[in-house]
């Protein structure tokens, strides 16, 4: 994954840097030990064993750095079966040290394949620590079947909530908002359903469409039937995105196949409510419990104009935010799931 100073912005980069700020609140003197990259997104072998043999040279290195002065504990962003942590196991056991997974995930199925043994190592990792700590309901299964129940703990997705959020301006026209990637399978599956509840949605509406990718075509001819869609392209300036929040009503994004979404939380975060269908990730971290169920088009229009005409929805989706999801809170969870770790 990608070092917290890495130049090029990526969500993986922005959750790193979120759990050191998170580490650092909670007390802890947190720091990079490696900016190596390990993932091998191709199955190449040759290149497999490479990252392997830079592991193992990474690892004399750090050992040879921190034996005089072992850190407490070693922390891992992200383990998996094309990533896995050939770092961290070894280290920690020669060091004598805890160690932590954060994000943590379990393929089964990647025994076989190219990938097998990455994905061995990757389960190597996970049975050598002391702690994983999972985020996404869908991971959370396959950990079961694989460790005992006490090494397993539940820290929900977090960001920093920012500054209280501007009222945005009076409208009659309901200001409904998606950000969103456009490229097949789950993102093209989700637009489509946005487009069929639309269709069951009274006027007057607008929907401002933020993201790109290959199927910027397909999507904008799902919608061209309405009147009253405005595609921005895609925007990576948290700011710029923070005003689109605060400007709009409803936060509308079917979900399917969202691990997380953290766009639910950003959203809501800026006091803009959020609706998903009941699918796992967006359902663990929306404020609003009674989501529409997959595939019906006209309850989600229903639930858009509910959530819309509620009072009080905006403050909730920000308070939601705040004490579960927000950054202070997870510092706490984080460092109540470590204490008893620590010396």
């Amino acid at each position: 994954m990608k070092p917290p100073g890495h130049p090029n912005p990526s969500g993986d980069r922005e959750i790193a840097r979120l759990f050191l700020r998170a580490l650092g609140l909670a007390g802890h003197d947190a720091f990079v030990a490696s900016q190596l990259r390990l993932r091998e997104p191709e199955g190449d072998a040759g290149a497999q064993r490479a990252l392997v043999e830079a592991a193992g040279a990474e690892t004399a290195r750090l050992l040879a750095g921190l034996a005089g002065d072992p850190p407490a504990l070693w922390f891992t962003y992200h383990s998996y079966w094309k990533a896995p942590d050939l770092i961290g196991p070894a280290v920690s056991a020669a060091l004598g040290i805890p160690y932590v997974i954060a994000e943590p995930s379990h393929s089964p199925s990647r025994a076989i394949g190219p990938w097998a043994g990455f994905a061995a190592a990757a389960e190597r990792a996970l049975l050598a620590a002391d702690r994983l700590i999972w985020t996404k309901p869908r991971d959370l299964p396959a950990l079961q079947a694989l460790v005992a129940a006490e090494r397993l703990c539940h820290l929900p997705p977090f960001l920093d909530p920012g500054p209280e959020p501007a009222a945005p301006p009076p409208s009659d026209t309901l200001r409904l908002l998606t950000v969103a990637m456009m490229r097949a399978g789950d993102k093209a599956a989700s637009y489509a359903a946005l487009a069929a509840a639309l269709e069951h949605l009274p006027q007057p509406w607008s929907l401002t469409i933020v993201g790109d990718g290959p199927l910027r075509t397909d999507v904008a001819a799902m919608f061209a039937r309405f009147p009253a869609i405005r595609f921005m392209g895609a925007i990576t300036d948290p700011a710029r995105l923070r005003r689109l929040y605060e400007s709009h009503d409803l936060l509308v994004w079917p979900g399917i196949g969202e691990g997380i979404g953290m766009v639910y939380l950003e959203a809501q975060a800026a006091g803009l409510p959020a609706l998903a269908a009941a699918h796992p990730g967006p359902a663990a971290v929306l404020a609003r419990r009674d989501l529409p169920a997959p595939g019906d088009a006209a309850g989600f229009a229903r639930a858009i104009a509910e959530l819309a005409g509620r009072p009080g929805a905006r403050a909730e989706a920000r308070a939601h935010v705040v004490s579960r999801h927000g950054l202070r809170a997870a510092a706490e969870r984080l460092g109540a799931i470590l204490a008893p770790l620590l010396p």
